[in-house]
């Protein structure tokens, strides 16, 4: 194993529900496997009626303390991973988080392999199925195969995860700096489908993402937890991943429709008030800028974690709001000239659409931008 792995703190978050024929095992051979690292192994049990929680506790107290437990009420398999690496960063200082099944699907050695590729520059090091090398157990019939190939395809295409092979992959070692980054602990997806949610935003935290080949073996023991309402949910929840993507986008949308009717309904004001038109334009463009700035400030980027102040915030708006106007009034002048005759509230409209394209690419990637990409 690369040695600058060797400097960091590891800590294998597994979710368990009626794992007790499997948690023993499991934890012999983890900790055998990487008892010399700075680790912890976190198990997260959520009301197993098999007796799971009291194996790990009787693993922790006599076999090795650096098996830990925490336990809940079972919200499905996002929720526990959520609690989890919430609890590894935040409780036990992690570094590095590797998620992964507790039946055995993942093998525990391969674990190795996704650390290496961490320690050699990657954020996320995904244990694939789907590159070249990687393989999937010959007991999965053609109809599972079929599904897993489909559910990976529709992440891919709806759920912008382009590039990626194994987009539903629950076997990662993932950089907990980025992981904070993701803003984990406010996914909402509680099924499966949060493997695609979380490598969605760590996708678009800037991670660097690399796939290993690993061989996904049938379970031995117990029984699967992947029934019908984990696929009715996988597919609509890609759906809505989707939809929330562009929802940043949607919402600038909607305050830039509200800073239309400002800036129509101030215009006519000023006409019908007998201020001229010249004069009337730059006045309703710079009243329309005002009200965007105050709305897109509290909800359209409001989530956004920024280092810069308000007052900087607003120095940047101010200069893409003059950029802004100037694109806006010139359009308004040019249209004033060759369709004289025309209603001018019409040329100002002609002036807005334009206007407002350049108001959200650079307030977007400038005025708003997140913390992670100024830091």
């Amino acid at each position: 194993m690369n040695k600058e792995i060797r400097d960091v703190r590891i800590c294998f978050v597994i979710p368990t529900y009626n794992e007790a024929l499997n948690i023993n095992p499991l934890l012999s051979r983890l900790t055998e496997l990487y008892g010399d690292l700075d680790v912890a192994f976190l198990i997260v049990d959520d009301e197993s009626p098999d007796g799971t929680a009291h194996l790990v506790r009787e693993f922790m107290e006599k076999v090795d303390g650096r098996v830990r437990l925490i336990q809940g009420k079972r919200r499905g398999l996002g929720d526990a991973y959520v609690r989890g690496m919430t609890h590894a960063i935040d409780t036990l200082g992690a570094d590095v988080i590797v998620q992964m099944d507790a039946d055995f699907s993942h093998d525990p050695a391969a674990a190795g392999r996704l650390l290496d590729r961490i320690a050699g520059g990657a954020d996320v090091a995904i244990g694939s199925r789907y590159v070249a090398g990687g393989s999937l157990d010959e007991r999965w019939h053609a109809g599972r195969r079929l599904l897993s190939r489909w559910g990976n395809r529709l992440a891919r295409w709806i759920g912008g995860l382009k590039g990626i092979s194994d987009c539903t992959a629950g076997f990662k070692a993932i950089r907990a700096e980025k992981l904070r980054e993701a803003k984990i602990e406010s996914v909402q997806a509680r099924g499966y489908v949060f493997q695609v949610d979380l490598l969605h935003r760590l996708i678009n935290c800037g991670a660097r993402v690399v796939e290993e080949p690993i061989h996904f073996r049938e379970r031995e023991r117990g029984e699967t937890k992947l029934g019908m309402l984990n696929m009715l949910e996988f597919f609509f929840s890609v759906l809505l991943l989707r939809l929330r993507s562009h929802l940043t986008f949607v919402k600038f949308s909607l305050v830039g429709t509200c800073g239309v009717f400002v800036n129509l309904g101030s215009f006519s004001l000023l006409i019908e008030l007998g201020l001229n038109k010249f004069l009337a334009s730059p006045t309703a463009i710079l009243a329309s800028i005002i009200s965007n700035f105050l709305m897109n400030n509290h909800w359209t980027f409001g989530d956004r974690a920024m280092t810069s102040r308000r007052s900087v915030r607003g120095f940047k708006f101010m200069i893409v709001s003059m950029t802004t106007l100037l694109l806006s009034y010139t359009v308004f002048v040019v249209l004033s000239m060759l369709f004289p005759k025309v209603l001018p509230v019409l040329l100002q409209a002609g002036g807005i659409a334009p206007g407002a394209l350049l108001n959200y690419y650079l307030n977007s990637r400038w005025t708003f931008r997140e913390a992670s990409r100024e830091e």
